[in-house]
């Protein structure tokens, strides 16, 4: 799917989409066109394009044709997509600790429309940091799926249906666990 949407292919290139939009969005994906997770995500991409053309722009980035960006944005992850607006980099609270970029690939199309708009609507407040609308920490993944997290030191999974709170953690009621 990455040959529906325009490709930078220089650093240059890349200073220029950001700095020639002065109204929309610019949404860049960092990755390569073969990896898997890269594919999963220009399929989204693609299919949300043109619904969201009138407030975001996206551009794909090959981060081996254009390395002028690995280390400034730690470009490590197969799928990387950032957020600028009017020459700004627009960091998303995503809850997973990293601000600074999607570094997975979003398999739901209307979630990803919403959080271009939800960065949209914060970036054109003035806002450099928004919160997105759905929280993907793993916290939440455990209780959705009814269990539960120890205290920090040590991880301890059980379903919630037999947690009580204790003092320190977690527990079945008592202050030790098996």
């Amino acid at each position: 799917m990455s040959y529906l949407l325009p490709h930078l292919h220089s650093g240059w290139a890349v200073d220029r989409a950001i700095l020639a939009e002065e109204e929309r969005l610019v949404v860049i994906r960092f990755g390569h066109d073969w990896d898997e997770t890269c594919m999963q995500m220009d399929e989204v991409l693609a299919s949300v394009a043109e619904t969201i053309k009138n407030f975001a722009v996206i551009y794909l980035v090959d981060i081996t044709e254009v390395p002028d960006f690995n280390t400034m944005y730690e470009l490590y992850d197969p799928s990387t997509v950032m957020f600028f607006f009017r020459n700004k980099h627009i960091m998303i609270d995503l809850g997973t600790g990293n601000n600074n970029k999607i570094n997975w690939a979003l398999k739901d199309k209307q979630e990803f429309i919403d959080i271009v708009e939800t960065v949209y609507r914060g970036a054109r407040k003035g806002r450099g940091l928004v919160i997105a609308p759905k929280d993907y920490s793993t916290k939440y993944r455990f209780i959705n799926n009814q269990y539960s997290i120890s205290d920090s030191s040590n991880v301890f999974l059980r379903p919630s249906s037999q947690l009580s709170f204790t003092s320190s953690h977690y527990s079945e009621g008592k202050n030790d666990i098996p």
